[in-house]
């Protein structure tokens, strides 16, 4: 799994539409997108979960819900997005080196996470467009808003991911989850955001009727929300 984002930052997402950033547009009939200042102190409490998440892995070999990776290897993943992220945030040149993705620790990846969150507020960070790594060292330029959202949706994620590979899946506030559920039903449910070689997110999974607000964001993003870690044995747990 990536999170690279390939060539779909740059199109048109949703139904049709341009898609401006998100985190300043209202939603018709929905929740609303969430102001900046309320977008960032969101972003800043699924940073702070993941890290208390990641902080409590005992085991790195254990199964997530990323298909083919273990915790090492995720936790490899989050390290490489935060500090690739902090770096377009703070308006620097391209660099495919930032991205790179090495083994971690927990305590290189809550440093990451406290240099992605300090970049995100730096003030102008949101209103200039940032170099996004975009597959295969590809740069693609995002505006800020739009990639502090992306960042938002995958740390929301991530965050379950580590918490149920290790039996504590995280239990955000509805609010947050309310913010994050209208960019999450925006990324588009076909084409290289999900079948590509560098797609983001995996095919949308049926959705169970009634689903909570986390549930649907899991399912529309290509988790099943009933996923559960596999016993040592190889049973599911």
């Amino acid at each position: 799994m990536s999170d690279s984002f390939g060539d779909t930052a740059s199109r048109p997402r949703g139904r049709g539409r341009g898609r401006r950033p998100a985190s300043y547009r209202p939603r018709r009939g929905g929740p609303m997108i969430p102001i900046m200042t309320e977008l960032l102190a969101f972003h800043r409490t699924a940073m702070a979960t993941a890290v208390d998440l990641v902080d409590r892995v005992e085991r790195f070999d254990l199964a997530t819900p990323c298909a083919g990776w273990d915790l090492g290897r995720l936790l490899a993943h989050m390290t490489a997005q935060n500090l690739g992220f902090a770096a377009a945030a703070r308006g620097e040149a391209f660099d495919p080196g930032r991205w790179a993705e090495v083994p971690s620790t927990p305590r290189a990846f809550a440093d990451s996470a406290a240099e992605v969150v300090a970049a995100f507020a730096a003030e102008g960070a949101a209103e200039r467009e940032w170099p996004l790594l975009a597959g295969a060292d590809q740069e693609v330029r995002v505006p800020g808003g739009t990639a502090i959202g992306f960042h938002f949706i995958d740390y929301v994620v991530h965050s379950w991911d580590v918490g149920v590979s290790i039996g504590r899946p995280p239990v955000f506030e509805d609010a947050l989850l309310q913010a994050v559920l209208p960019l999450a039903f925006e990324v588009p449910l076909t084409g290289p955001a999900r079948t590509g070689p560098y797609a983001p997110f995996a095919p949308a999974v049926m959705q169970v009727p009634d689903s909570g607000p986390m549930e649907q964001v899991l399912a529309v993003l290509g988790r099943d929300p009933n996923w559960k870690a596999p016993s040592p044995e190889g049973d599911g747990a």
